[in-house]
């Protein structure tokens, strides 16, 4: 039986680690005899190293919603260019940053609107969700002081901006927790990533499923999911509930059927 391809993607905060933690499942899956193709956005192709560039180190000027669309251009041309054609032949792609990236950043803490950048961002990927998730949760001020370089145009926003940022995630994890799998960051490399194995194995080994026999649809978020994401937390605490509400659900760890990478509409074909 052919494998079929798995697309799973890592989102956080600067600072989180998740370029070190994907390069460590890079390595699980090929030791499994698997093709892993590793990407990010933007910067996964030619043209995304450009509007990385711009997004990053461009103008201070950069409106929201232009660079919301920036985001979305490079998300479409990765998509066609890179991920569907890697999950179409059987491969496992991992993600640094995809989708959740812009709802975090330019739907809530840029104020733009989460069903908004969701439904643009649906329509950039003709619907192409992950099957699975890791968010490297992490707080903003532990993730700044990791920093070894020069903060780029994303990492220089206000210290609220970035907790904003991480609020949303919170809450787009709570609402989808059969995907969307919370890993504390703030342990050691070798402690983080124990807890992504542990994922792995219970998902793609353990489970109810194994790698080879996922199905071939991933539904997108339901628009009740996202209306329950597009509210603003009003303090700190309140953001970690969700945390704690998703953590007493299981989701992380009990074995669950894996859905693929390809949603119906394929068929008709960001280091930090």
């Amino acid at each position: 039986m052919a494998a079929r391809g798995v697309f799973i993607t890592f989102e956080g905060g600067d600072g989180s680690g998740k370029s070190t933690q994907i390069q460590s499942v890079r390595d699980w899956f090929e030791s499994r005899g698997r093709e892993v193709i590793v990407t990010r956005e933007p910067g996964g192709t030619e043209l995304g190293t450009e509007i990385r560039r711009l997004v990053q180190n461009g103008p201070e000027d950069v409106d929201a919603r232009t660079e919301a669309l920036l985001y979305a251009a490079d998300r479409a041309y990765h998509v066609a260019t890179v991920i569907a054609p890697a999950l179409e032949r059987g491969a496992v792609v991992l993600g640094d940053r995809y989708i959740d990236s812009s709802l975090a950043y330019q739907g809530a803490a840029r104020s733009l609107g989460v069903d908004e950048i969701a439904s643009l961002s649906a329509w950039a990927t003709r619907g192409l969700y992950p099957s699975l998730t890791f968010l490297l949760d992490l707080p903003p001020e532990v993730g700044a002081r990791r920093r070894t370089d020069a903060p780029d145009r994303m990492e220089r926003e206000s210290m609220d901006f970035h907790e904003r940022v991480r609020h949303e995630y919170l809450r787009l994890a709570d609402a989808e927790p059969d995907r969307i799998v919370v890993i504390d960051a703030v342990g050691t490399v070798d402690e983080v990533f124990s807890e992504i194995r542990g994922v792995l194995v219970e998902r793609f080994e353990g489970g109810s499923v194994t790698i080879d026999e996922a199905d071939d649809s991933v539904p997108a978020p339901t628009q009740e999911a996202l209306a329950s994401s597009s509210e603003a937390p009003e303090t700190p605490e309140a953001a970690e509930k969700p945390r704690e509400k998703s953590a007493n659900k299981g989701s992380a760890r009990k074995p669950a059927t894996m859905v693929g990478a390809l949603g119906e509409s394929q068929g008709a074909l960001w280091d930090e």
